[in-house]
């Protein structure tokens, strides 16, 4: 199985895209990418501007090559309704059911993105709790679980592909995991590989303490009883400068564990890029910098 991470927060955008190849099926998990409105009460940099619309090329190019398309929830950073909508043509499309267990806003979002896409696919599934099979290759998915600690942010659906006995998961935006349901779906399936999107802990005052504890906690118990090979821990959590030192028991269990604890960056072997968490520094250091903006920014 190929696991290519392809646009990341710690790669310099809001995304969790990634695409995965068995010897069955080429699978891209949600195709979409955006950057934060305001940081810092600072617009997005024309250095992020540039690494979105070079990591949405990336993103178009590889769902043309794939044959499943999987929207886990409809945010912004997970799908973009709104432009290359041609990547969903003739293709097998799994997403979050857009009527159950979801809250207005992606609702709405839902409701548009199947209108914008109507008659494109060859196959749309509500994949909630579901598996399927292609070939040899097994995908399962978990029930809705929270994005985040309650229900305010909807729902999401986390996506468990399996190949001749090796397993990755994907966990959309759990936000930690900080809830029994989020982490459970990952002990009971005991993945090889899992790329996690980590705890909110730049907003720790909406997130909770005792969120980062419970997710801290939980990433422990995944190390612990799953047959890991990396932990890749990413996205809402690489807006966090601290990132490393706030989970650092983690790092410590995962290395007498032999398990590698790593962004999605390192894992295709490139250098962190945290160009959100480090705007204020891009705003001092290229003050001047300009760049053609060719897509609307989108938030979560």
């Amino acid at each position: 199985m190929k696991v290519l991470p392809v646009s990341f927060d710690s790669l310099g955008t809001r995304s969790m895209a990634t695409f995965v190849e068995t010897d069955d099926v080429k699978f891209f998990i949600d195709p979409g990418v955006s950057l934060a409105p305001t940081r810092y009460g600072l617009p997005p940099h024309p250095l992020e501007i540039k690494k979105m619309e070079n990591d949405w090329k990336k993103i178009v190019d590889l769902a043309k090559k794939s044959d499943i398309l999987i929207v886990t929830h409809y945010h912004y950073d997970h799908h973009n309704p709104f432009e290359n909508l041609e990547i969903y043509k003739n293709k097998i499309v799994l997403i979050k059911h857009p009527t159950e267990k979801i809250n207005l806003s992606q609702k709405n979002r839902a409701a548009y993105f199947l209108e914008q896409i109507k008659n494109l696919p060859k196959q749309l599934e509500y994949a909630d709790g579901r598996e399927f099979k292609f070939g040899k290759t097994r995908i399962k998915f978990s029930g809705p679980v929270f994005h985040g600690t309650n229900s305010r942010l909807g729902f999401v659906i986390e996506v468990l592909i399996e190949e001749k006995k090796y397993k990755f998961i994907h966990t959309s935006d759990v936000e930690g995991p900080s809830q029994e349901d989020q982490t459970q779906f990952i002990l009971k399936n005991r993945p090889n590989l899992v790329i996690l999107d980590g705890p909110l802990s730049y907003m720790i005052y909406r997130f909770g303490v005792k969120a980062l504890e419970n997710s801290i906690q939980n990433m422990i118990k995944i190390v612990e009883n799953c047959p890991l090979e990396a932990l890749i821990i990413d996205h809402h959590f690489l807006r966090d400068l601290k990132w490393r030192e706030k989970i650092a028991t983690v790092f410590e269990v995962a290395n007498r564990k032999k398990v590698k604890v790593l962004t999605a960056a390192e894992f295709v072997g490139k250098e962190i890029e945290m160009l959100e968490a480090k705007r204020k520094e891009l705003y001092q250091k290229y003050p001047e910098m300009k760049v053609e903006i060719r897509k609307k920014f989108f938030e979560e």
